[in-house]
């Protein structure tokens, strides 16, 4: 799965714009070696918290190969592991580089988009020529209870997952922030705003706008444990 994702040439324009941000680099980036490929999703395979998200940053994880790293202090990478490590789901509050010591627990994260777009908009084709890649990993994370969208276009690229499995919740749930939805399939959805330095400099999201979502994911998985526990207790006939 992780070598299918990094080899994927499905999107001539995203694959020539990564390769032309890894040859032109940022000054601050200069002497890196750019990974410059799709990127895989990360995290613990026994995960049941899924985090999805728009696409890797041109001069983050189109330059690290770990999706929401390397975008600078303070960036998207920092905002949203800080919000994971106080509900648990991190070991540490960022999220700088490879061999940084990032273990993420409990929780995986993956993206709509796995190849840096420009101007961080990917095209609806781009979108779905992804998803057999979110496809894949999903299939593979078999305890995922509740997934948690970043932005609008990660939250609808899971539902387009679910309607390509032919599941399709009545009525569609629409994207708010902090906002409960509950699948056919048994699972949870929540959206978040989407932590980008756009939304997190102006004040739309705040640290405690961020913790209100994972508290609820908490929340959620430790109700999902109990219904689980409570029936296998149950008595069989």
């Amino acid at each position: 799965m992780h070598r299918a994702i990094v080899s994927c040439d499905r999107c001539p324009r995203l694959r020539s714009y990564c390769e032309r941000v890894g040859r032109e680099k940022r000054r601050a980036f200069r002497e890196d070696t750019y990974w410059a490929r799709p990127v895989p999703g990360f995290g613990d395979p026994r995960a049941r918290l899924l985090i999805i998200g728009l696409a890797p940053a041109a001069h983050g994880a189109n330059r690290t190969g770990r999706v929401f790293t390397g975008d600078g202090v303070g960036g998207s990478g920092d905002f949203l592991m800080s919000a994971l490590y106080r509900a648990g789901f991190a070991n540490i509050p960022t999220s700088h580089h490879l061999a940084d010591g990032l273990t993420l627990q409990g929780a995986f994260i993956a993206a709509a988009v796995r190849c840096a777009p420009p101007d961080n908009k990917p095209t609806l084709e781009e979108i779905e020529n992804c998803l057999p890649h979110l496809d894949a990993e999903v299939a593979a994370l078999r305890a995922v209870r509740v997934v948690v969208g970043l932005g609008k276009v990660g939250f609808d690229a899971y539902l387009r997952l679910l309607a390509r499995r032919g599941i399709v919740a009545h009525p569609r749930p629409h994207f708010d922030h902090a906002a409960v939805h509950a699948l056919p399939n048994g699972q949870k959805l929540i959206g978040c705003y989407h932590p980008s330095r756009q939304n997190t400099n102006t004040g739309r999201l705040t640290a405690s706008m961020m913790d209100e979502v994972f508290r609820k994911a908490r929340r959620l998985l430790g109700r999902a444990a109990q219904a689980c526990t409570l029936q296998a207790d149950a008595p069989r006939r």
